[in-house]
């Protein structure tokens, strides 16, 4: 685990002065109960802080950087990248879904490939490093993970609207999207949808939610025929 903790943190290029922090936000409650050990608590309370500096850094941001644009636009263009997905996706980036604690049976359901757990980590990841060196440390991670290279994001915060536009103008036919498969119980399924022009499939993707599927076969779909 040490070592674990050491690569994470060169990786993210913070070094934690409390590296039990670190610990608690990588943390799922599944791992906390199968232990039975107090000292493991799980990442829910940091992901309930970093949410709210998370909003507060990419408000500030967007509100710097988009000097004419009305408020329901900035509000609707912060939702499209701090949302469960979007967060995934800036996480398995540098890997973070690798060094999360789950319990036995929440890894062989397949926890570690859930966005919901991974984005609820990101967010764990930055209410930690809050707590351990305050506001500038904490945005300076958003900035670096989550705020750069958004010309490269955009093309997943937009798939499904870009897919729709090119499919449009190369006359490729009749983009739609087929659920394909539900996994998992009714409290926590995770919804399989492809991507398809016509009867041909372009695109698989995953999600708690028909339309995070639907995002990711998307974005999978431009990667591999449009890109």
């Amino acid at each position: 685990m040490q070592k674990s903790l050491e690569e994470l943190e060169n990786k993210i290029g913070y070094c934690f002065q409390n590296k039990k922090l670190l610990k608690q936000a990588l943390t799922h409650s599944s791992f906390a109960n199968e232990q039975k050990i107090n000292k493991f608590e799980d990442y829910e309370r940091l992901e309930f802080l970093g949410d709210a500096v998370l909003e507060l850094v990419s408000s500030d941001f967007l509100f710097r950087e988009h000097k004419q644009m009305p408020e329901g636009q900035l509000t609707k263009l912060r939702a499209s990248m701090v949302c469960e997905p979007a967060l995934a996706f800036c996480a398995r980036e540098f890997g973070l879904e690798e060094y999360i604690l789950l319990g036995k049976g929440e890894e062989m359901t397949g926890g570690r490939k859930k966005d919901s757990i991974v984005s609820d980590v990101m967010e764990a990841v930055i209410g930690a490093i809050y707590l351990d060196s305050g506001m500038e440390q904490a945005a300076a991670h958003i900035y670096k993970f989550i705020l750069s290279d958004l010309e490269h994001k955009q093309l997943f915060y937009d798939a499904k609207t870009i897919l729709q536009e090119r499919v449009q103008q190369q006359g490729r036919g009749m983009l739609h999207y087929e659920l394909i498969r539900e996994e998992g119980p009714d409290h926590d399924k995770i919804f399989v949808v492809e991507a398809r022009i016509d009867e041909k499939k372009i695109g698989t993707g995953s999600g708690r939610t028909k339309k995070s599927a639907e995002q990711q076969a998307a974005y999978e779909a431009l990667l591999a025929v449009f890109n």
